[in-house]
C-alpha cells in the first residue's frame, strides 16, 4: 500500500480522524444502529463519572458498574482513562461507543504530536473530543449516546481545567467541578456542598469518594465500594507532573474511613 497524496485543498493536516475521512475509512468498524430494533436493554451503559479542581490540578473519578437495562452487566468496568500525559477523559453513556471514542481520541493526540513535534493545547484537545461527539450524533439519536467529561492540566496557564459536553458536541468549560451519568445529580450535590477549588489533594479525593458513595446510595446504576470482590472506584489525579491513578488500597482505606464516620454519626443520632 502506497502513502496517500493529497492536493493542498484536500490535505487533512495533522488530524488522524480527518485522514480516515479522506480515505473513506472514517466509519469502518463503528457500530450501526437501527432505531426500530435497538432497545435500551441491548446497550451496555457506563454510569457515574465526575471531576473537580484542587490546588495543584484536577482529580477525576468514576464508579465501576455498567448496566444493561435493569441488569448489572459488569461490576468492574473502567470509565477513567488517560488521554495523554497531562489530560484524562471519563465516559458515561453507551459503553461500546464510548470506549471506541476514547481509543480514537488517544490515537489522535499521539498522531498530532508526532506530526507537529509538540502536543495540542488543552483547549485543542477539548475541541478534538467535541468534534468526535458531533460525528457520533447520528448514533446518539438512535440510542448510542456518549457523554464524557474531559479534564487536564494546562501547562501554558499552570492550572487545572474541566470541560463538559452535550450530545451534539457542545463544549462547556466548568470552573470548579463537573459530573455526568445517571448518578451525577446526587454526586454533584455532595461536591457542591463540600468542595473548594483551592483544596489540598487529600481533601479533594475524599470529596470524590464521598460523592461516589452518595451516588451509589441513591442511584441503582451506580456501583459503590465492593469490599467482598475487592472492587473500588477509579480515581486519577492530573497535575504538572502528569496523569496518575491512586492505588486501589488507598481508595479502599478512604472508603473504610468514610463508612466508620457514617457509623459513628448514626450511632450518635440514635442516642
Amino acid at each position: 500500500m502506497t502513502l496517500p497524496i493529497f492536493t493542498p485543498d484536500e490535505d487533512p493536516g495533522p488530524s488522524f480522524a480527518g485522514l480516515l475521512g479522506r480515505l473513506d475509512l472514517g466509519q469502518q468498524g463503528l457500530p450501526t444502529a437501527n432505531p426500530q430494533v435497538l432497545r435500551d436493554t441491548d446497550i451496555i451503559h457506563g454510569t457515574t463519572v465526575m471531576a473537580a479542581r484542587f490546588a495543584d490540578g484536577v482529580v477525576i473519578a468514576g464508579d465501576r458498574r455498567a448496566t444493561m437495562g435493569n441488569l448489572i452487566s459488569h461490576r468492574s468496568m473502567n470509565k477513567v482513562f488517560a488521554a495523554d500525559r497531562w489530560s484524562g477523559v471519563a465516559i458515561a453513556g453507551a459503553a461500546g461507543a464510548a470506549m471506541e471514542m476514547v481509543k480514537m481520541f488517544q490515537l489522535q493526540l499521539q498522531h498530532y504530536e508526532k506530526l507537529e513535534g509538540h502536543a495540542l493545547s488543552l483547549e485543542g484537545k477539548a475541541n478534538q473530543l467535541s468534534q468526535m461527539l458531533r460525528a457520533n450524533l447520528p448514533l446518539a439519536m438512535q440510542g448510542m449516546a456518549v457523554v464524557p467529561i474531559f479534564a487536564g492540566y494546562d501547562r501554558r496557564r499552570d492550572v487545572g481545567r474541566l470541560f463538559a459536553y452535550d450530545l451534539t458536541g457542545g463544549r462547556f468549560e466548568e470552573t470548579d467541578y463537573i459530573a455526568s451519568g445517571s448518578g451525577s445529580l446526587f454526586a454533584r450535590t455532595v461536591i457542591k456542598m463540600d468542595h473548594t477549588p483551592n483544596a489540598a489533594l487529600d481533601t479533594a479525593v475524599d470529596v470524590m469518594i464521598k460523592a461516589l458513595f452518595a451516588a451509589a446510595d441513591d442511584d441503582s446504576a451506580t456501583g459503590g465500594p465492593d469490599s467482598m470482590r475487592g472492587i473500588y472506584p477509579v480515581v486519577a489525579v492530573i497535575t504538572a507532573d502528569g496523569y496518575s491513578e491512586l492505588e486501589e488500597e488507598d481508595i479502599a482505606a478512604r472508603f473504610e474511613l468514610l463508612l466508620a464516620e457514617y457509623t459513628v454519626e448514626r450511632g450518635s443520632d440514635k442516642s
